[in-house]
């Protein structure tokens, strides 16, 4: 099993938190349908973005600490 790399984490983290914010966009301007499914869909991809972003922070310290 191949493991990501920091920079991988943060890159996939930063689409997540972008898709999270993307989807309410397109449901205010009714582009795509206002659903349960849709909302909890953006705050599942937001949170586990930052959660994503987080880690692979913490893996970049870690990596480059001294």
């Amino acid at each position: 099993m191949s493991r990501l790399g920091p920079g991988k984490t943060i890159a996939i983290g930063f689409v997540l938190v972008l898709l999270g914010f993307v989807l309410p966009f397109l449901m205010v301007l009714q582009i795509i349908p206002s659903n349960l499914i849709v909302s909890f869909l953006s705050y599942g991809a937001s949170v586990a973005g930052l959660l994503l972003g987080l880690i692979g922070a913490a893996m970049y310290v870690r990596i480059h600490r001294g």
